[in-house]
């Protein structure tokens, strides 16, 4: 610690430089943040997605609709505990960049199926008994500064198109991080007696199961009971569909690997050069250095030691920029419902800010440690 002062004083030699460099570093581990929230966001869907829950869909596509009818049939499989369904509503609210997930449900078991999308009970009450009520998310509900009793009027694109309005009578909040609240739930039942087409029929069903050992079963029995029939379906684990999903997208995995090694292999040539100057500049101090008896570790790890304070200062204020950023929310309006920044990703950022210090500062030090003072001093 009490060569601090040194190590200060040779960085701010060149002020303009360390600034820059430092500023390179900021660049970087702020994208390497941004990377790593966007990672997640798509991700999340994957990981807080039940273990114990089958999707259920048409096995044609899932924009094909299914018979009400399966509800019933689906809940007499051995091992399944509770059935509900979903339908995609796809209206728009005042503009169409106002994008949330709206979905028609079916209110007797929704909480039975998710119940970690937690609802105060009077509300919920006061739901069930409202034909044209609405349940909101906490994320959604902030975001266009709702509260319950509002009245909510969202344009329907797919069935017709006409305004309808909706009751909000409650506001749902996740129970574990990641949880989407940005969802809106609405009766099933004013759904099907609006529409003028495919009435009686869901979007797809989410099946609670006694026990996460019961899937395979689960799906092979309801699988097995559509087959051969018009309306055949595509059973699969809650996790195995989000990642489908997810997939669907591109391979966000790779692309991200590969930005973020061409984002750290550049700043680490740009760290190195940096280094490699600095030490050529001051061959005649360290050879002074070397001369009144500092020892050739001592230069190695005072060479080191610039190298990854600048890396430290860089990334920590990347990352910091990259929280407050994070902090503002979503800023794709409802795409990336979980945009978070995680304690946990801001360390792994420092340290891999580190290592990258460390790897641009091992040939300038290594150069400084072997530097000899006799021809230090004929150089200079």
């Amino acid at each position: 610690m009490k060569f601090l002062p040194l190590i200060f004083a040779n960085l701010f030699r060149k002020k303009l430089r360390t600034t820059l460099t430092i500023g390179s570093f900021a660049v970087a581990l702020f994208l390497f943040g941004l990377l790593i929230v966007v990672r997640g966001a798509f991700n999340q869907g994957v990981d807080v997605a039940g273990a114990d829950r089958l999707i259920v869909i048409n096995k044609v596509s899932l924009i094909m609709p299914l018979p009400f009818s399966y509800r019933d049939r689906f809940q007499r499989i051995p091992g399944v505990k509770y059935v509900t369904y979903d339908t995609w509503f796809g209206g728009v609210y005042q503009e169409e960049k106002n994008f949330f997930p709206q979905f028609a449900i079916d209110p007797e078991n929704q909480a039975l199926v998710f119940p970690e999308l937690a609802v105060p009970p009077d509300q919920w009450k006061t739901f069930l008994q409202d034909r044209t009520g609405a349940i909101a998310g906490a994320g959604t509900a902030k975001r266009f500064g709702w509260k319950v009793g509002d009245r909510i009027p969202i344009k329907a694109s797919i069935f017709g198109n006409e305004t309808w309005e909706f009751n909000l009578d409650g506001i749902y909040k996740g129970t574990q991080e990641g949880d989407d609240e940005t969802q809106f739930w609405f009766h099933d039942k004013f759904l099907d007696e609006r529409r003028t087409f495919s009435k009686g029929t869901v979007g797809w069903y989410t099946v609670k199961l006694n026990s996460p050992d019961d899937a395979v079963a689960a799906a092979k029995a309801i699988d097995g009971m559509t087959a051969n029939s018009p309306d055949e379906t595509k059973t699969e684990t809650e996790k195995a569909f989000a990642t489908g999903f997810v997939k669907q997208m591109g391979n966000i995995e790779f692309l991200i690997l590969a930005i973020g090694s061409v984002v750290f292999f550049t700043l680490l040539l740009v760290t190195g050069n940096t280094m490699a100057i600095s030490v050529r500049e001051r061959i005649g101090e360290l050879a002074t250095l070397k001369a009144v008896g500092f020892a050739d570790r001592f230069v190695l790890l005072m060479v080191l030691g610039e190298s990854m304070l600048i890396a430290l200062s860089g990334g920590l204020l990347g990352l910091v920029f990259c929280k407050l950023f994070t902090m503002g929310g979503d800023p794709t309006g409802g795409m990336l419902p979980y945009f978070h920044l995680s304690p946990g990703a801001m360390i792994l950022g420092i340290l891999v800010a580190m290592l990258v210090g460390l790897l641009a500062g091992i040939l300038p030090a290594a150069s400084a440690m072997r530097l000899r003072v006799v021809d230090a001093l004929r150089r200079v």
